[in-house]
């Protein structure tokens, strides 16, 4: 049996390792929407030092040409791999298309900015290493809550894999989508298991919500899902042509995206009425009074800042604060989605063994 203390240590370690994830989505955000992801042109070094320069003068020469070399050896060995994948034409591109070795002047802001991302990818590794240590203790009765931490540690390794890949790749699209597909899938796990971990005091009110409502929010957390996936695929469009326009102009880049963008801003109008007819429906069965109502009123004032944010960006010329935030909130969405559809999933186990223990009684 798990002790309170430890039970509530693993969820403070769990708090602190999710707050982290969160806070690199937004600093990710502040390095894409200043253009910094090729700040620094190696991996996991910048620039082949720990610590980067601050100066041009502290780089060689010919930085540009070396640095360009390596990641081109390191895309031969990728794309070796994808070959024998039989992702010909992507492994034919990585070798061939002379964009990927553009490398950018100096710039020190700029290299600054994507190494304290980098910098804090690194603690969000050494807190999800002491957690999946912590979860060691859980197997047993409750092993489900080691499983999914060992899987949120690999998860953390991955994304950093597949940073080094769009770094070498000089931002590869693909890449960039798989990065924030697995952010998604970590917050879910980390949620989960810290849910998880306390489940004794959730509370079996949670398990009163009628079958309709229940599928509603795994229906709007898909749709949350699916939606921060097509935002990802409009800010690849947006990174491409803020490098055309030599990142100014700002006012022209929306007139230049495709049909992605206008997917993207007709979807929020669908996921802006189901949340609030799901937030309805709560209302109407578990009162305001409610913690599942709080949680949906928390969501859907998150979701119609989204909403505001995404106006902004159409017809603001996409201020910079607004892409991190944008892309912030998104998350701050669905996790409190997922929290909620966490709490119901166990909500509702605990009811049903209630209920056997009473007929067996």
């Amino acid at each position: 049996m798990i002790s309170e203390p430890y039970r509530k240590k693993y969820k403070t370690w769990g708090i602190i390792t999710l707050a982290s994830v969160y806070i690199l989505i937004l600093i990710g955000g502040v390095v894409r929407s200043t253009g910094s992801g090729m700040g620094c042109p190696d991996w996991p070094k910048c620039f082949g030092k720990w610590i980067p320069p601050t100066k041009i003068s502290e780089l060689p020469s010919d930085y540009k040409e070396i640095y360009a070399d390596k990641r081109k050896q390191k895309n031969i060995k990728l794309a070796r791999v994808l070959s024998k994948l039989n992702f010909i034409t992507l492994s034919n591109n990585l070798v061939n298309d002379d964009s990927m070795y553009h490398e950018l002047d100096f710039n020190s802001t700029k290299t600054w900015i994507e190494y304290l991302n980098r910098v804090l990818g690194v603690l969000v590794g050494i807190f999800i290493f002491v957690l999946t240590i912590l979860s060691f203790k859980f197997i047993g009765n409750e092993i489900g809550i080691t499983l999914k931490t060992i899987l949120a540690f690999v998860l953390v390794g991955l994304e950093g894999w597949i940073g080094s890949i769009v770094v070498s790749t000089n931002l590869l699209p693909f890449a960039i989508t798989i990065h924030m597909f697995l952010a998604i899938a970590l917050i879910a796990l980390l949620i989960y298991t810290i849910l998880k971990s306390q489940s004794d005091v959730v509370p079996i009110a949670f398990a009163g919500i009628s079958k309709r409502s229940y599928y509603l929010l795994i229906f709007i957390t898909i749709l949350t899902c699916i939606q921060i996936l097509l935002g990802s695929q409009v800010r690849e469009s947006i990174d491409q042509i803020a490098i055309s326009f030599d990142h100014a102009n700002r006012d022209l880049w929306i007139g230049e995206l495709g049909n992605s963008f206008y997917v993207h801003r007709s979807f929020s109008l669908l996921i802006l009425i189901l949340n609030i007819y799901f937030l309805y429906n709560i209302h109407r069965a578990l009162g305001k009074s409610s913690a599942a109502y709080k949680i949906s009123l928390g969501f859907n004032m998150l979701l119609w800042m989204e909403v505001s944010l995404g106006i902004l960006m159409a017809y603001v010329s996409i201020p910079p604060f607004s892409q991190p935030l944008h892309l912030f909130v998104a998350t701050l969405i669905f996790g409190l989605q997922f929290s909620l559809l966490t709490f119901f999933w166990i909500s509702k186990s605990r009811s049903l063994e209630k209920s056997s223990i009473n007929y067996a009684l």
